[in-house]
């Protein structure tokens, strides 16, 4: 089997088994009975979770028992740095927006190849907005091409991020006027600037490859730049899983954004359910 059939054949394995993961997904939303705790991160996690991971395992390594897996819901016995192939999964990314009942969260599966993500998928069941890219082929929303274009300069433009974050005292230069606004998810953030309903997105503290490898290819394959705010781009499937912050945008309002950025420290995430 050639390597086009084969990402054929997973692609094809993966759009099944997301939008499974989120249809089951979509079951437990607004459910009372829907049991939460806080990990030992501080990170928020439900039945739910668990239910769509043992989902997504059970589907993505069922005929693809040589490939790794990395969950955020599933202990990691580091196998995975030993695989070529690796499953990069977040069962429901935006768990606070899901347990809060709010519709912004979503599916997100990566399937990375030697450190770079080579096919990826997100779900949001409850708009009903279907995410993929395949590295070289473009990316799509609900099967038609999206492309990132839109606001160049950083004055005026639709920026994902927390409030009150750009008019933090600790930037060396205050930021122009912007639109801002926010939603829990990481990916979906992600997505939403992949697909031109924002111009970018900011979050200065620390996200984990489960966070950004699918949305990452879908930023890329969208014409975006996508980095942490120093302007380091990310590897994926290594030991350590933590980044330390991710800046999105158009390649014309990166490099502004960037140049801001990166003179700043990141923040170091903390608190369950926390919101950045």
């Amino acid at each position: 089997m050639n390597n086009a059939t084969s990402n054929q054949d997973d692609l094809a394995l993966m759009r099944r088994a997301t939008r499974e993961a989120g249809e089951l997904a979509l079951g437990f939303f607004g459910d009372q009975n829907n049991s939460t705790w806080c990990k030992g991160d501080g990170s928020a996690v439900s039945d739910a979770d668990i239910a769509v991971d043992r989902l997504l395992h059970e589907r993505l390594l069922a005929d693809r028992a040589d490939y790794g897996w990395l969950s955020e819901e599933t202990e990691d016995d580091q196998k995975r740095l030993h695989k070529k192939h690796v499953w990069i999964v977040d069962p429901i990314d935006g768990t606070r927006a899901f347990l809060s009942n709010k519709p912004h969260w979503l599916v997100s599966v990566a399937l990375v190849v030697e450190g770079v993500v080579q096919l990826g998928c997100l779900y949001n069941p409850v708009s009903d907005e279907f995410f993929e890219a395949e590295r070289g082929r473009g990316a799509f929303l609900n099967g038609k091409p999206i492309s990132m274009e839109g606001q160049k300069q950083i004055e005026g433009a639709t920026i994902i991020v927390a409030q009150g974050r750009l008019e933090d005292k600790n930037w060396p230069q205050p930021w122009p006027a912007v639109n801002s606004f926010m939603v829990n998810s990481v990916a979906y953030r992600m997505a939403l600037v992949a697909s031109n309903k924002a111009d970018a997105m900011l979050a200065l503290s620390g996200k984990s490859d489960w966070d950004l490898a699918a949305a990452d290819l879908l930023v890329r394959e969208a014409g975006g730049r996508v980095s942490d705010h120093k302007g380091n781009e990310f590897t994926f499937n290594r030991k350590n899983t933590r980044h330390q912050s991710v800046l999105v945008a158009n390649p014309d309002l990166y490099a502004k954004m960037l140049a801001r950025t990166k003179q700043v420290e990141a923040r170091k995430r903390h608190g369950c359910g926390h919101n950045e």
